[in-house]
């Protein structure tokens, strides 16, 4: 299994934290199993996602899929403050199946390889609204504030989704990243489920063995046989929640045995693939 680490859990369908870092910290590389929206407030940061760094400003939305290898870099002592929404993709997929696609903008930011949406004005608007009454929320204590607060991130969602399709906020490019090993990405997610080798990718892309293993590793927390294991086993879960038989499920995501597809399946998620299938149940 790759060396980083996947951090956090979700027992609900989304969970809303306000930080506020006042000493300069430094992170580790890490990934969770739901899709995490950053709202930056203040800060000198610089947001790593799979090879790929974004500068950020103020009122920028950073999105992560679920699997996604990520990690903010912290310039200087300015405090660090941010809202971080986790959502459940299965309570995104909910809404889908209803004729709304909640998840849009994740899609896009993933197809696009572009995780950072700028808003150029959070004080106007519908979606700068939206955030402001969702996080406001997070103090609500009064009846019904549960409800209250799952009705004002639905709110908040489709607001990001009709801005993202209406143009009202761009999704900016990738700064100082290491061409090569987007590239690299680019062909192993393109090539996910077939065998590939160190050899194979460095006679590819012109690299030598030690540069291609220790600079993919840098610049993405991954070794490369762990980020292809990863991946894999998210596109798993993908075709298990769309109801591929389990069997199927290992063979087609580049497995050579059940057993093996098994006990990485568990590991990485806590349950095994015929648990998580029988939850959607």
């Amino acid at each position: 299994m790759p060396e980083h680490k996947k951090v956090g859990y979700l027992t609900s369908s989304f969970k809303m934290f306000h930080l506020k870092d006042t000493e300069r910290k430094e992170f580790t590389y890490h990934y969770h199993d739901f899709h995490k929206i950053l709202i930056l407030l203040e800060g000198d940061v610089t947001y790593c996602i799979e090879g790929r760094t974004y500068a950020l400003s103020p009122n920028d939305i950073v999105l992560v899929n679920a699997g996604e290898v990520h990690k903010p870099i912290i310039h200087s002592d300015t405090p660090y403050e941010r809202i971080i929404l986790y959502v459940s993709p299965e309570f995104l997929a909910g809404y889908e199946a209803k004729g709304n696609n909640l998840a849009l903008c994740f899609e896009h930011a993933y197809a696009e390889q572009a995780h950072v949406l700028r808003l150029h004005s959070s004080r106007t608007g519908s979606l700068g609204d939206s955030i402001r009454k969702l996080d406001a929320s997070a103090k609500d204590t009064d009846y019904a504030c549960e409800l209250h607060r799952r009705i004002l991130f639905l709110e908040f969602m489709i607001q990001l989704n009709r801005a993202a399709l209406h143009n009202h906020i761009e999704f900016i490019g990738d700064s100082a990243s290491n061409g090569k090993i987007v590239a690299i990405l680019s062909y192993l997610n393109e090539h996910l489920t077939e065998d590939i080798s160190i050899d194979e990718l460095s006679s590819r892309f012109y690299l030598s063995r030690y540069y291609l293993m220790h600079t993919f590793k840098e610049q993405t927390g991954y070794t490369i046989g762990g980020y292809l294991l990863t991946k894999r086993l998210f596109l798993a879960k993908e075709y298990i929640a769309a109801g591929t038989p389990i069997t199927d499920v290992c063979y087609a995501c580049g497995f050579k045995n059940y057993s093996t597809f098994s006990r990485a399946y568990k590991k990485s998620f806590g349950e095994s693939p015929r648990d998580y299938r029988q939850s959607l149940l």
